[in-house]
């Protein structure tokens, strides 16, 4: 199982130290990928306490990409209905580019928590349609990294005369990875997505939703997509309302041990801190732990 990096890109202290410090030791550790969170401009209130300080997430992600050659990178999510998809489209494209085909796209479909940010950015409209707008995007991504030069047509983007130029290393198998536990979500993993990205999910949970990829996957005569699961550590807290890796060592370990054994692919980690040294601590303390892990100890 490959251990990925959430970048401290969001909340008080986030800035470019955070954001080195949080590559540069999943770097040094050898983990496999580093990834970003996307909002743009949140309403004030609970959410301007998480997501009111964030860092853009395709240019982070390009700062990044140019300074840690190993290291893949992706986003976790981002979200295309609050967005341009044909220009997020060029940017994935030129970020592929640039980086020698280590992008990975995360995509989500936003709740209805984010309606403000939707009426901040002027597609209130796109709210009630969002589900169909992601699925459409993706079908666009695909069009264009594939380099078809014929028309597109569908219910929110009609592309006649275009080019599209230069496609990324990956073409149209640039992953892109969905999540999300509706029945909606399950199809769109099942149908579109090269990868399921689960998040505030347990071991025990992952496995539910690997025998109903599975199904789903049978019908659509289509290969399993990759599993990969977003999850919280908090060394030495309790257990609170969200799924979290917390507790003691051993604790979070066998937690790591059991996504293993569920068949994860890939586990993403937020460590829920901004400052340089306390990140890496945390980092090197997981490392740690997830090795133990491995080597079931």
């Amino acid at each position: 199982m490959e251990i990925g990096l959430v970048l401290p890109t969001i909340g008080p202290g986030a800035g470019l130290e955070s954001l080195e410090a949080g590559a540069s030791v999943a770097s040094r550790l050898g983990w496999r990928s580093v990834w970003v969170t996307d909002h743009l401009v949140v309403a004030q209130g609970d959410e301007a306490e998480e997501y009111g300080t964030i860092l853009e997430a395709i240019v982070s992600l390009t700062h990044v990409a140019a300074r840690y050659p190993h290291l893949l990178v992706g986003t976790s999510v981002i979200v295309p209905p609050i967005r341009n998809p044909v220009i997020l489209a060029k940017q994935f494209a030129t970020l592929d580019v640039l980086s020698g085909g280590r992008l990975i796209v995360g995509v989500g479909v936003a709740d209805t928590n984010d309606l403000a940010e939707f009426r901040n950015l002027g597609v209130e409209h796109r709210m009630q349609r969002r589900g169909a707008f992601v699925d459409e995007s993706i079908a666009l991504w695909r069009h264009l990294w594939g380099g078809a030069t014929t028309p597109f047509h569908g219910e929110f983007f009609h592309l006649e005369d275009f080019v599209f130029r230069p496609l990324p290393p990956q073409g149209s198998a640039l992953p892109v990875w969905t999540g999300g536990r509706s029945p909606a979500a399950m199809k769109r993993a099942a149908q579109l997505a090269d990868g399921y990205h689960a998040a505030r999910t347990g071991p025990a949970d992952i496995v539910d939703r690997i025998d109903t990829l599975s199904a789903l996957c049978a019908k659509a005569n289509r290969p399993l997509p990759t599993i990969s699961v977003r999850a919280r550590i908090r060394f030495d807290d309790a257990p609170g309302d969200v799924y979290t890796m917390c507790g003691t060592d051993a604790d979070v370990a066998a937690e790591v041990r059991q996504f293993a054994e569920s068949g994860t692919d890939h586990l993403v980690v937020v460590l829920d801190e901004t400052d340089p040294v306390k990140l890496v601590d945390i980092a090197e303390r997981f490392h740690e732990v997830a090795v133990l892990a491995a080597r079931g100890s």
